[in-house]
This record gives C-alpha cells, structure tokens and sequence, in this order.
C-alpha cells in the first residue's frame, strides 16, 4: 500500500514543493493498478459508490475563453503569419467557443447520470459548488484538488479488470475489485487516505508504474 505521495518522475518531496509545482506546464501522466480487496458486500458498496460519469464539471469562463482564441487568431506568435482578418478571427474565436460550450454541456449533463467511470473520484469525493465556480485553472481549485485527491485533474483512461474477481481462491471469502488508471503527476495518495479512512473493512494496494508512456 501507499500511504505517501508518489510524485512524478521530476517532482521534489511533498513539503518543498510549492503550489505553482503541484500542476506542472508538462503534465506527466502516470499509469497506476488500484486492487481494493474486502467483504463481498463492502466491495459492492463501493463499487457502486466510487461509479461516475469521470468528468469535473467545472465552470467554464467562455468570454475569456473565446477573447484568448481571439488574440491567438489575430496575433499569431512570431514567425507565423496572421491567415484571418480581425472580424474572420473573431468570427472563427465565436465559433471555436460554442462548439467548447456544446461539448462541455454535453460532458456536464453525464455527470450524476452515468456510471461508465468504474473509479471516479469525484463521485467519491465531489468538488464543492464554489471550487468547480473557480474554473479548472484556477489556484485555488487546484490547491483544493491538491489538498483533497493528491493529483490536480480528473483520473483518465480507467478501466476496471473483470478478470481480478475469477483469478481469486473460490474458498475465499473476501472479493477483489481492481482498477487501471492514469493520473496527472502524482498518484491520488489523499484521495486513497481518505478512502481508506471511510471504508476500513477494504484494503487498498496501488501500484504506480514509471515506465508507461
């Protein structure tokens, strides 16, 4: 089991980092198998409790957004010419944010409805109302992410292996529920604490795997 923070192959020890470290430019996705092993009943509650749609439903800002595709449309970086107009970039900026917005509202309306996500950690340990008001980008919805899940984005690419349960003795009597996911940066160490501490009849074992890319 691990009880303290793994941190990604360039991260420094948990108490010299400071906050701006926490969500690094480059995000290094790490790849982890979660086996939560108990009671066959205990790991049915938590398999229908830790099941979620996978998604934050964060709150976009689109004004800002649309504004920032705007000045990347009509102001190129050096060394690429400017192929739109100014009112073509604006028109292309209103698109661009209106096709973010359908996609986020459609991801948003999954929320509370789906189960696809196996291991969602928002479902187990939900972002409150006025963090998700803050934004994705926002350093204080990442240092709630931080101080509450130990990774700073939703967990990606999570799987649940069905084979787990069939490989187990038939004389136990205990059950197994194993998932694969990656995380951003760090393993999900709080947010396993946390668990750990809520479902004491389980027992979690992560494995994070450094070679994956």
């Amino acid at each position: 089991m691990i009880d303290a923070p793994v941190p990604g192959r360039l991260a420094q020890p948990v108490a010299a980092e400071p906050r701006a470290a926490l969500a690094p430019a480059h995000t290094d996705w790490l790849y982890h198998r979660l086996e939560i092993v108990g009671p066959a009943a205990q790991v049915a509650a938590f398999r229908a409790a830790a099941a979620g749609a996978g998604i934050i439903p964060w709150h976009l800002d689109l004004d800002r957004m649309e504004e920032d595709f705007f000045l990347r449309l009509a102001a190129p970086p050096p060394g690429h010419a400017r192929t739109l107009s100014l009112d073509g970039a604006r028109l292309l900026a209103a698109e661009l944010r209106d096709a973010v917005a359908r996609r986020h509202a459609l991801a948003v309306a999954r929320v509370g409805q789906s189960a696809a996500c196996p291991f969602d950690l928002h479902a187990l340990l939900p972002v409150p109302a006025e963090i998700l008001q803050l934004g994705p980008d926002h350093p204080d919805a990442l240092a709630w992410l931080w101080t509450h899940w130990g990774t700073t984005q939703a967990l990606r690419h999570v799987s649940a292996d069905t084979e787990a349960g069939r490989r187990r003795s038939p004389s136990s009597d205990a059950s197994v529920f194993v998932v694969t996911f990656w995380s951003a940066d760090w393993t999900p160490w709080r947010a396993l604490a946390t668990l750990r501490a809520r479902w004491p009849a389980l027992r979690f074992a992560v494995t994070p795997s450094y070679e994956l890319t």
